[in-house]
């Protein structure tokens, strides 16, 4: 869990583009982001197991 004025301060528009730091929009975790979510894989884990994100499901053969 990212503390709160990490979080602040990654959606502030940064002076260069280059600067962007994608977090998770529940926990503020900036490694292991997936864009197309715009969430970390621990959350898209724990959310996809819940059956919450409309398309995906646990794959088993």
């Amino acid at each position: 869990m990212a503390k709160t004025s990490t979080v602040a301060r990654s959606k502030k528009t940064p002076k260069f583009s280059t600067r962007i730091v994608r977090r998770c929009f529940r926990c503020g975790r900036k490694r292991g982001y997936m864009r197309e979510f715009d969430m970390c894989r621990i959350c898209f884990r724990e959310l996809a197991n819940e059956g919450m994100i409309p398309g995906i499901k646990k794959s088993s053969w």
